[in-house]
């Protein structure tokens, strides 16, 4: 077999010699060659009520997908419900166990193989806020889920919260999908809270596949469910036919 050249080794991966590349030999070849690609899980802005009733721009961070780095580890499930879900011992509040089913970011994985982490996109329109029945509080405006003013991220109000499942059927109808009723409660759960500014499952993700970025304009796979995520990838990766 000829020896390729430093410069033929550098080449992005193709099938042009007739035999598909699979996910990993495309991840390898991506990686040596410098081609990685970023899909946002959200990446948009909104507006909110500012002094003296003037309108103000907000843009909030976002955690972004390399989806070439993600081996579907789910590292990023176990680090963001310990988090998210802390225990007392002994007087102190200390991380979780880390129950993946409890986490607000979720790993879908896929024949061919392709796996797609889930976040909430934290969408400008508030689908989910918006069929919300709960009347808004008269002092704070909030129905029984709002978005919070200093991350940008969505809240429940366990308080006030009626359990109908309305979020998550909008969530899944124009959104990622990525709200689900707690299989207790019927609440709301898996809303990101970015882990107070420091986002876990960026942190700790062992392939640096999460990332946090500020962004102010849309992007391509935005809003997308991890299904319509993973129809594009396995066409990219896998040479599938429409």
């Amino acid at each position: 077999m000829k020896e390729k050249t430093p410069g033929e080794k550098n080449q992005r991966p193709s099938a042009l010699d007739g035999k598909p590349l699979s996910r990993r030999e495309f991840i390898s070849r991506v990686a040596v060659g410098g081609g990685a690609f970023v899909l946002l899980s959200g990446c948009s802005r909104w507006v909110l009520p500012g002094p003296d009733d003037k309108a103000r721009e907000r843009i909030y961070e976002y955690i972004a997908v390399d989806y070439t780095k993600c081996t579907g580890c789910r590292t990023c499930e176990v680090v963001c419900s310990a988090f998210n879900n802390p225990v007392s011992l002994d007087g102190q509040m200390m991380p979780g166990p880390g129950n993946p089913a409890l986490s607000n970011i979720y790993v879908h994985s896929f024949n061919p193989d392709v796996s797609a982490p889930a976040v909430c996109a934290r969408c400008a329109d508030t689908p989910c806020v918006n069929v919300c029945p709960v009347d808004p509080d008269p002092v704070t405006g909030r129905r029984a889920l709002f978005r919070n003013e200093k991350y940008g991220t969505i809240a429940n109000d366990p308080d006030r919260c009626i359990s109908c499942g309305s979020c998550a059927d909008a969530c899944r109808a124009e959104s990622v999908g990525i709200l689900a009723p707690h299989p207790e409660t019927g609440r709301p759960m898996r809303m990101c809270t970015l882990c107070d500014g420091d986002p876990q499952c960026v942190s700790a993700c062992p392939y640096n596949a999460l990332s946090l970025i500020r962004i102010t304009s849309d992007q391509p796979y935005y809003r997308m469910s991890p299904e319509e995520v993973a129809k594009e990838l396995s066409k990219r990766w896998y040479d599938l036919s429409a």
